[in-house]
C-alpha cells in the first residue's frame, strides 16, 4: 500500500509587516461571527495537485506567514465570548495554522485514480479538522515524481467557500511574491446590521432553521423512501459532462417558447436532480407524490445591495434556495420546466429575502423557540448542492504553474452533489461529484449520460 509518512508539523503565524488590510482595525482583537456564520461548526477540506517545477516547502511557509498577516481571522481562535446567548467570536491572537509536511513513496500518477471524496487516499493527503483547534490546516505532501499536492482543512465559521479560496489564492500570491488581490475586507459588524423595528417577510422556520416539533413528522418521508441497509456506503461518482453534453442539455431546455434562455448550472442541477430521484426509485413509473427537496446554496455577494458586500469579504455570505416538487412531476417533466422550478426558487433568495433572515436573527426567534440550524439538509428524499463553478479555486499558483487537478474532499453524504470549477484545460466541460447510496449509484450511472432521458 502506499505510504504517506509526515516527516514535521508545525505552526505558523502571521509574518506581520506594515501595510496589511488590518491597519485600521489595529485596536480590534475579538470578531464577533455574523449571523451567517453563526450557522456553521463544521471543516471543509480540498486538495490540489501540481506537476513540477514547485517551490520549497520553506518558500510555502514563508508564503503562508505573508498571506497570514492580510487574513489573520484564520490564524486565531474560536471561543464563546457571551455564554448567556452562547455566541462566538474570532479571537485574533495570532496562534497559528498548523502547516504539515509529508512524503509519499510513489509517483502521483500511480496515487491520483485512488482519489475519491472522502476516501482513504484523499484523507492522507490532507489534516483532519477532528479535535483541532487551528481553524486551518494544510498538509504539503510531495511525491517521487517531483508533484505536490496541497491540501487544506478549514473552519467553515470563519468563511464560506469563496471566502476560503481568496484566502488560499493569496497564499499563492504571497509565495509568487505578487501583490493580494483582492483586499480582504474584515468588517462582519456594519454589513449586516438588521432593520429597527426588524421586518421578518419570510418564514425561516423549516428553511434555515429546524423547528423541534417537526421531529416527530420525519417518518413519513422516511417510510416512503427505499429501504438500506443500515451499514450501506455512500459512495461518490466523478460525473463528466462534455461541452457537447451540456450544450445539448441547454438547448433541449431553452425552446423557443422561452424568454431567458436557462444557464449551464440551472440546466446541470436539473438533469442531476432528476437522474437522482429517478435512481432512488422515488417516481414509482411517475405516479408517485413523494416531495423532493433540492437544497442549493445561494451565495448572496451579488444580491445584497443596501449594503453591497465587498468583493474580498472574508466570512460567510450563503443561504439556501428549496426548489420542491413531487419525485414523480421531477421525473416526468421536461428539463425545462425542471430548470424553471429552481430558477423560480433561487430568484426568490434576493436581497430582501437576505435581510429577512438578518432581521430574524435578530427578533430573538431562534432562542425563544429553541431552533437549531439546518445543517444537515442532504438526508433523503432529498439532494443538496453545492455550486464551485464560480470559485476560482483552480486559480492557486505558487510559483510552478496552475494546478492540474483540484477536489473537495469532504465526507461523503448520500444526496450531496459538488459542481467543480472549470478545469484548466478550458474544454467547456464540466465536472461534479455525486454521493449516493451505493444501492443507487449503478442506477445514476445509466441514466446520467443517456440523452434519451434528457
Amino acid at each position: 500500500m502506499e505510504t504517506i509518512t509526515i516527516q514535521s508539523s508545525k505552526s505558523v503565524k502571521p509574518a506581520h509587516s506594515m501595510g496589511t488590510s488590518w491597519d485600521t482595525h489595529q485596536a480590534v482583537d475579538v470578531i464577533p461571527l455574523s449571523v451567517f456564520d453563526e450557522v456553521h461548526d463544521e471543516y471543509m477540506s480540498s486538495i490540489h495537485a501540481f506537476h513540477p517545477p514547485s517551490p520549497t516547502n520553506a518558500t510555502l511557509e514563508a508564503g503562508l506567514a505573508r498571506a497570514l498577516a492580510e487574513y489573520r481571522e484564520w490564524a486565531g481562535r474560536l471561543a464563546v465570548v457571551d455564554p448567556s446567548t452562547g455566541r462566538r467570536a474570532i479571537l485574533l491572537n495570532d496562534a497559528g495554522v498548523r502547516l504539515v509536511e509529508a512524503t509519499a513513496d510513489v509517483a502521483l500518477e500511480d496515487f491520483v485514480h485512488l482519489l475519491r471524496p472522502g476516501s482513504s487516499a484523499a484523507r492522507r493527503l490532507h489534516p483532519s479538522g477532528e479535535g483541532a483547534e487551528e481553524l486551518m490546516l494544510v498538509q504539503v505532501t510531495r511525491f517521487t515524481c517531483g508533484s505536490m499536492v496541497v491540501g487544506h482543512t478549514m473552519h467553515h465559521a470563519i468563511g464560506d467557500g469563496l471566502a476560503i479560496c481568496q484566502c488560499i489564492l493569496a497564499w499563492g500570491q504571497a509565495t509568487r511574491g505578487v501583490v493580494i488581490d483582492p483586499v480582504p475586507v474584515h468588517d462582519r459588524a456594519s454589513l449586516f446590521v438588521p432593520r429597527d423595528p426588524p421586518l421578518v417577510e419570510f418564514d425561516h422556520r423549516r428553511t434555515e432553521f429546524k423547528v423541534p416539533d417537526d421531529d416527530d413528522n420525519n417518518d413519513d418521508d422516511e417510510k416512503k423512501y427505499p429501504c438500506t441497509a443500515a451499514d450501506e456506503a455512500v459512495v461518490t461518482h466523478k460525473v463528466h459532462f462534455s461541452r457537447e453534453f451540456i450544450s445539448d442539455l441547454k438547448s433541449r431546455a431553452s425552446t423557443a417558447s422561452v424568454l431567458r434562455p436557462y444557464s449551464t448550472m440551472q440546466c446541470l442541477v436539473a438533469h442531476i436532480w432528476r437522474c437522482v430521484t429517478k435512481a432512488r426509485e422515488l417516481d414509482l413509473d411517475g405516479c408517485d407524490s413523494t416531495t423532493t427537496t433540492l437544497h442549493m446554496a445561494v451565495n448572496g455577494r451579488a444580491r445584497m445591495r443596501r449594503p453591497r458586500v465587498p468583493e474580498g469579504y472574508t466570512g460567510n455570505v450563503v443561504l439556501w434556495a428549496h426548489p420542491s416538487t413531487t419525485a414523480g412531476e421531477l421525473v416526468a417533466s421536461s428539463i425545462g420546466h425542471v430548470a424553471e422550478i429552481i430558477r423560480r426558487e433561487i430568484g426568490r433568495v434576493d436581497d430582501g429575502y437576505f435581510r429577512s433572515f438578518i432581521d430574524f436573527i435578530a427578533s430573538g426567534a431562534v432562542e425563544e423557540e429553541g431552533l437549531e440550524p439546518m445543517t444537515d439538509a442532504a438526508e433523503s428524499p432529498h439532494a443538496e448542492v453545492y455550486c464551485l463553478y464560480r470559485i476560482p479555486f483552480c486559480d492557486l499558483d505558487f510559483g510552478g504553474g496552475e494546478q492540474f487537478m483540484y477536489m473537495p474532499s469532504n465526507e461523503p453524504v448520500d444526496g450531496a452533489v459538488y459542481i467543480l470549477p472549470p478545469n484548466p484545460q478550458g474544454d467547456g466541460s464540466v465536472e461534479a461529484h455525486v454521493s449516493l447510496f451505493s444501492s443507487a449509484m449503478d442506477a445514476f450511472k445509466d441514466c446520467c449520460h443517456f440523452k434519451e432521458y434528457i
